[in-house]
């Protein structure tokens, strides 16, 4: 039987392949490989999408949080308050900023940060950066009004086109940074990201850092280093954002499916929405209540292509113990991270994929 991928990035290349391979014709006749005409009308397109006045491409995800960071020019060593139960590139990315990562636990339910737990961290921090994980938004009216004027910096990652209230993500905060990376709803054929912003001093700022400092040939306006989208990853990137609302919504129906499939399972519960939140189901993670690394191998033994996201929270990587934290400094993200089991879902799954992959995980949690 053919095994069910955790993400299937073929599916996706199929609807996309002969438009970017006339954008490729394209480029590769103009030779125009950085900061090509693509890139700056992707940057249009996206800004748009995301409902706002800026974009700014750049080279990955990770440096896109930098970027965004930098841009706010804090104070050398300044707090930032981030969630623990995230993926390490949002840490590492205020580190390379030059500033403190301040790291506050997970709400118990949806497993998103905490505002308790941030209105207790931010005194003394500099700035706010929630993350927006699996595909829905973190809670931002608490959260913006804790910030009390504070710049808050929006992880929108996993996020791309999902909303709160009605609000696009990307659009809450002062600065927001995104990946598209070629898992991501909105993926890349390789390394890319975005940072969005409605500030056009902020945008510039982001611009001419990851350009070497530069906004003309040879002068070189700050201090900077090289973090441009490439030019063939734009085609890319127009070709499914044409397509990302239809996908999203592909994922949202199979999100539904599993909600419906899943129900009742002993020893497993599905993941929630946050009330306000139009989910984009970037991952669909339960969580196991015992013998997930059991259950997990007796998925992949069936041929499903099931994964675990953030085993390790970052304030347990080796690359992180100076920040001073231990086990069980935050219980919430190290339970969560001893019990998620990621099942696969991408907008092409099918009913009977899915069918196979409920019972394939109602016969594997009935063995532990």
């Amino acid at each position: 039987m053919t095994a069910i991928p955790l993400v299937d990035l073929q599916a996706a290349h199929a609807e996309v392949a002969e438009e970017v391979r006339e954008g490729f014709d394209r480029v590769l006749a103009s030779g125009a490989y950085i900061k090509g005409p693509d890139v700056a009308a992707f940057e249009a397109e996206y800004a748009a999408f995301s409902g706002v006045r800026h974009a700014v491409g750049t080279a990955n995800g990770t440096d896109a949080l930098e970027l965004a960071l930098r841009a706010l020019e804090l104070p050398p060593g300044a707090g930032v308050v981030l969630p623990a139960n995230t993926f390490v590139a949002t840490a590492e990315a205020v580190v390379r900023a030059g500033l403190r990562p301040v790291l506050v636990d997970a709400d118990p339910e949806y497993l998103l940060i905490d505002p308790a737990r941030v209105a207790e961290a931010l005194p003394g921090a500099a700035a706010l950066l929630p993350v927006h994980l699996n595909g829905q938004l973190a809670p931002m009216r608490p959260l913006l009004d804790l910030a009390e004027g504070r710049p808050v910096v929006e992880d929108g990652a996993q996020s791309q086109g999902a909303r709160q209230d009605g609000r696009l993500s990307g659009s809450w905060g002062r600065i927001s940074a995104t990946s598209f990376y070629p898992g991501k709803n909105l993926g890349a054929y390789g390394d890319a990201g975005a940072v969005v912003t409605d500030d056009e001093e902020l945008a510039t700022a982001v611009r001419l850092t990851g350009d070497h400092g530069s906004g003309r040939k040879y002068v070189h306006e700050r201090f900077g280093f090289n973090s441009r989208m490439d030019t063939l990853q734009a085609v890319v990137l127009r070709a499914k954002l044409r397509r990302l609302p239809a996908w999203n919504e592909a994922r949202r129906a199979a999100a539904a499916r599993y909600d419906r499939l899943l129900a009742g399972l002993d020893g497993l519960s599905t993941p929630r929405t946050l009330p306000g939140n139009e989910h984009v189901w970037h991952l669909y993670a339960v969580q196991v209540e015992r013998g997930r690394d059991e259950v997990l191998a007796e998925l992949q033994a069936a041929g499903i292509g099931a994964g675990v996201h953030y085993p390790v929270p970052v304030h347990l990587q080796p690359a992180f113990r100076g920040l001073g934290y231990a086990e069980g400094s935050f219980p919430v993200t190290e339970r969560a991270a001893g019990r998620i089991l990621t099942l696969p879902l991408y907008p092409q799954i099918t009913e009977d994929q899915q069918s196979r992959v409920a019972e394939a995980l109602a016969k594997a949690l009935t063995k532990i």
